[in-house]
């Protein structure tokens, strides 16, 4: 209590009054006793709680040690920062953005190439020890189908990796003309990867949706056979291409359609510079898909359809008789001492419409084309008339592309390409024998010998295994086309016959030659031979030309079919035959 008391006093002193406790307008005194702790009341407070206790200044060294404590731990943070901000700040910001989603392409699988024999003509493979992220396109082998089979472009990535093109796509023949079904459709995923790149995490988004197969309805062994004997046969020969097509006369499906020279699918879809150089320097052009896109002068291999139209006009009969010394004169109106003379290839005697055909008389077909004396002729119109029945001067209707239509000589293109000229006597007899302004593709030629062949049957070519028939009919009377039929088939039995050289043991064929003269001076040739077998029961029709060579080459396209026919009969009898009655027919 002595203490308190001292306390008390000190308290006094200090103040010089008592501590007093204004309530309302009343002040009352505080006694020291009142608000100092003593003993007494210590054992109530809590000391967990702090209570009971007297608060003591913070001292200056703890003051000091947690100022330095903190400028500390504030200059270690600044430090570090200013490292991550300024010295490192452009390699972190680079990690920060690597590490994020992105989202990636998957490419779909390209569709599968088969021939109707369900061999692999166009397939894929996975790249080899390669990161590219799509397959590699691969091609057959077998010579004689790169213009038809085309080739593909791949996608392409800009420098910083970016796909600026994503389609495995297709940039000729069938690549080009199925590519929408052979494409697909790409699909995507989500990539999530960690400052290093590294894929920590991926989900597919898009699926990928692959390209659908397509079989097309050529037989490529068989189109591989006729391309090396065609191209080995015009390389000894002197002819510079070729072209030929077989076509089913029931369907109109191509079993064969081949052009030489040709480029290697292979070497166009690597992008092999030495060889793309090469063919770009090729004056032959092999680039050119002949069968379709290559317009030639027929010759004489339209005499059996300009022979149904004479015929069907009733220019001639069956039994009319035209006699052929090797030549015809017609009068010039201009100089009467210098006749107009139209030759014949050979002396050919009397002969009816059948001999026409098979010798190829050229005296025949002038006549019945242009008239001479006593016999009329059926004129231009006429002649295009028929020819136009059987498909030539358009094209086929058929999915190829840069098809071309020809021509046909008339008075109307010899204005147009001759100064107004007026069409002459002589123009017409030109075109009797195929010769002038008209020009056909194999195409044309192989379609109108399988509707001569079927009997009167257009078809419309195909290409795939599937397609449906498409087809017209000729209101031309069956009889006239028989006796045209006949011709072909006496032309290659008779042994005058102009397509003499065709004739085996082994497929009864029915076939016309036709020699066509080219240059300022004729000094240039190019050779036919079209036809249809088996005779009895035509299954398949042809058309072969061979281009450019000198003029007198004496073996032109009928004896390379020869050998042909002969390999034929040996490795695929089934081609040889007559058709079984379970056969897709034409209507």
């Amino acid at each position: 209590m002595r203490l308190m008391n001292w306390f008390a006093r000190q308290w006094r002193n200090r103040r010089g009054r008592s501590a007093v406790l204004r309530t309302g307008t009343a002040e009352v005194e505080i006694e020291p006793d009142e608000i100092f702790l003593d003993s007494s009341n210590l054992p109530s407070l809590d000391p967990a709680q702090l209570e009971g206790r007297v608060e003591r200044p913070v001292s200056r060294f703890g003051i000091v040690t947690a100022g330095v404590l903190f400028v500390l731990v504030v200059g270690i943070f600044g430090f570090r920062a200013y490292d991550l901000e300024v010295v490192e700040g452009a390699q972190y910001a680079a990690a920060a953005a690597n590490n994020s989603l992105s989202r990636s392409l998957i490419f779909a699988q390209r569709g599968v190439i088969y021939d109707t024999n369900g061999v692999e003509l166009a397939w894929n493979e996975p790249a080899q020890g390669t990161s590219t992220p799509y397959a590699s396109r691969r091609y057959t082998s077998l010579p004689g189908l790169g213009l038809l089979l085309g080739y593909v472009r791949y996608p392409q990535q800009d420098a910083s990796g970016n796909w600026w093109s994503t389609a495995l796509s297709g940039v000729a023949g069938a690549e080009k003309l199925f590519d929408g079904a052979l494409s697909g459709t790409n699909g995507s995923e989500i990539l999530e990867k960690d400052a290093l790149g590294n894929v920590t995490r991926q989900h597919i988004v898009e699926p990928p949706v692959d390209g659908a197969d397509v079989t097309l309805s050529i037989d490529a062994k068989m189109q591989s056979k006729l391309f090396q004997i065609l191209s080995q046969h015009a390389q000894d020969n002197g002819f510079e291409g070729g072209a030929a097509v077989i076509m089913d006369v029931r369907t109109g499906k191509i079993v064969a359609i081949t052009s030489f020279p040709e480029y290697a699918p292979q070497a166009m879809t690597d992008g092999d510079a030495a060889a793309i150089a090469s063919y770009n320097a090729d004056p032959e052009s092999p680039f050119l898909f002949r069968a379709v896109a290559g317009a030639y002068t027929p010759g004489s291999i339209v005499k059996p359809f300009i022979a149904t139209g004479a015929l069907t006009e009733g220019v001639i009969t069956p039994t009319t008789q035209i006699y052929s010394d090797g030549s015809i004169s017609v009068d010039n109106p201009y100089d009467p001492t210098h006749p107009y003379v139209y030759h014949d290839w050979r002396y050919q005697g009397w002969m009816d419409v059948r001999h026409g055909i098979a010798y190829s008389s050229d005296v025949f077909f002038y006549e019945i084309g242009g008239g001479y004396k006593d016999q009329p002729g059926m004129g231009i119109d006429n002649i295009n008339k028929y020819l136009h029945m059987f498909g030539f001067g358009s094209t086929t209707g058929s999915i190829f592309p840069n098809e071309l239509a020809g021509t046909l000589s008339s008075p109307a293109w010899k204005a147009a390409n001759f100064d107004g000229q007026p069409w002459r006597l002589g123009d017409t007899y030109i075109s009797s024998i195929g010769q002038y302004g008209t020009q056909v593709t194999p195409l044309q030629a192989v379609r109108a010998v399988a509707a001569l062949a079927n009997g009167g049957t257009l078809l419309t070519p195909q290409i795939t295994k599937d397609a449906p028939i498409q087809s017209s009919h000729l209101d031309i009377p069956p009889q006239n086309m028989e006796i045209a039929r006949e011709g072909m088939r006496l032309s290659v039995t008779d042994p005058r016959g102009a397509a003499a050289s065709m004739n085996n043991p082994w497929v009864q064929v029915a076939g016309k030659t036709g020699t066509a003269q080219l240059g300022l001076h004729n000094e240039w040739m190019n050779a036919w031979a079209v036809g249809f077998w088996p005779y009895d029961h035509p299954r398949y029709a042809f058309a072969v030309v061979l281009e450019h060579a000198p003029a007198g080459t004496l073996s032109g396209a009928a004896p390379a079919m020869y050998p042909f026919f002969q390999w034929l009969a040996a490795t695929e009898p089934q081609y040889v035959g007559e058709a079984s009655s379970t056969e897709e027919v034409a209507d």
